[in-house]
């Protein structure tokens, strides 16, 4: 007589009763850790901003952000204020650090007008800084950033990082060497109008002393996720210009 646990009905109803087991183990341990996962995106985001205004514990060659126990309160003091611009209005709204810029970017279907824009108004050393996130695709997944900029849109500080970039090729885009290349690049041209910044390969520039030819110098090996920096660079910074003409202008 066969036993009752080698048969299919059995089987299935085991495999059927497993699911249900770690299913809910699962979605128990998600729902449990979901606080402490918010807490740790937000601080993430505090240090992002800080970082690319030059708030760090950075030494001479490798970056580092401000301790997450420092974060709160140097986000406090550094940043002034922050607004969100939509489709020309400006609000002011505490909370914009944590719009989703991925979902906020799908959602407005390719509709610029319906996007909501975050921008961060930072005070260092008595320099206004204008903290701007950008978000955009690489080789193989997401990478994104923030870009601290003057009122001249010249970039004052820079800071990449990506989901899924190729080890010391294209993941090399959040090494301190290639964000500090960006200081100091303007993102006009000499006529005043938006033209990003280039990651260029044969960059006429490798020590990258001319702040006005728009480019820094590619990473060797990593062409598409440098081209993927250059795209949302110029894509998302690109509807921050009236923000800046009206700044100008008042």
């Amino acid at each position: 007589m066969s036993n009752k646990t080698d048969s299919n009905v059995y089987t299935i109803l085991f495999a059927v009763a497993m699911v249900v087991v770690v299913g809910s183990l699962l979605a128990f341990a998600a729902s449990s850790l979901e606080p402490t996962i918010s807490e740790n995106k937000r601080l993430e985001k505090q240090q992002n901003i800080l970082y690319a205004m030059g708030v760090n514990e950075n030494d001479e060659t490798s970056a580092t952000f401000i301790s997450t126990d420092k974060a709160p309160e140097a986000f406090a003091k550094y940043i002034t204020n922050q607004i969100v611009i939509q489709n020309g209005d400006v609000k002011e709204d505490d909370q914009a650090y944590l719009i989703d810029i991925k979902k906020d970017k799908a959602a407005s279907k390719g509709d610029s007008s319906k996007r909501n824009l975050p921008l961060f108004i930072g005070e260092k050393d008595g320099k206004t800084f204008y903290v701007v996130p950008i978000y955009g695709k690489g080789l193989w997944d997401a990478i994104w950033g923030y870009m601290a900029l003057d009122e001249n849109m010249v970039i004052q500080g820079a800071y990449f990082d990506h989901k899924a970039e190729t080890p010391g090729l294209g993941a090399n885009i959040k090494q301190r060497y290639f964000m500090d290349d960006f200081i100091g690049e303007h993102l006009l041209d000499a006529n005043g109008s938006f033209k990003g910044v280039d990651v260029a390969k044969g960059n006429a520039d490798p020590k990258n002393e001319n702040k006005t030819d728009n480019e820094v110098d590619a990473i060797a090996g990593a062409t598409i996720t440098g081209n993927g920096v250059t795209a949302m660079i110029k894509s998302d910074l690109r509807l921050y210009v009236p923000f800046f003409k009206n700044l100008k202008n008042n």
